[in-house]
């Protein structure tokens, strides 16, 4: 089965982080990575920039609509995330628990599915 971590984090924490601890984050996570990738059960994963960067694309009535970010209404953004393939949902919160962004994230656990589920 494939689930999704998604790393959700506070908008502001990359601000507070100076340039070092920002690399050190980054660089534990990376050592996660190839972790999964030698266990085999890392699929895809990405980390994402700022939401400040973000665009929201809503289409309402025909009408299309774009809201820049930072989106101020946001006391979180998606940060990044991971596409496993773990044999059961106990493996993957087993695995998102040894996520080192777990220290400083909330990972959520997500089952891949259609979205009528």
């Amino acid at each position: 089965m494939s689930y999704m971590l998604l790393i959700v984090e506070p908008t502001n924490q990359r601000g507070q982080r100076s340039e070092q601890a920002g690399h050190e984050a980054y660089d534990r996570m990376l050592g996660f990575t190839a972790d999964l990738k030698a266990r085999g059960v890392l699929l895809a994963s990405e980390a994402l920039v700022s939401d400040a960067k973000a665009v929201r694309v809503q289409v309402r009535d025909g009408q299309t609509r774009l809201v820049d970010g930072p989106f101020a209404e946001a006391k979180e953004m998606v940060g990044g995330f991971f596409l496993l393939d773990c044999a059961t949902r106990e493996e993957a919160l087993v695995i998102a628990g040894e996520c080192p962004a777990a220290k400083w994230c909330t990972v959520e656990v997500r089952e891949v599915g259609p979205c009528y589920q």
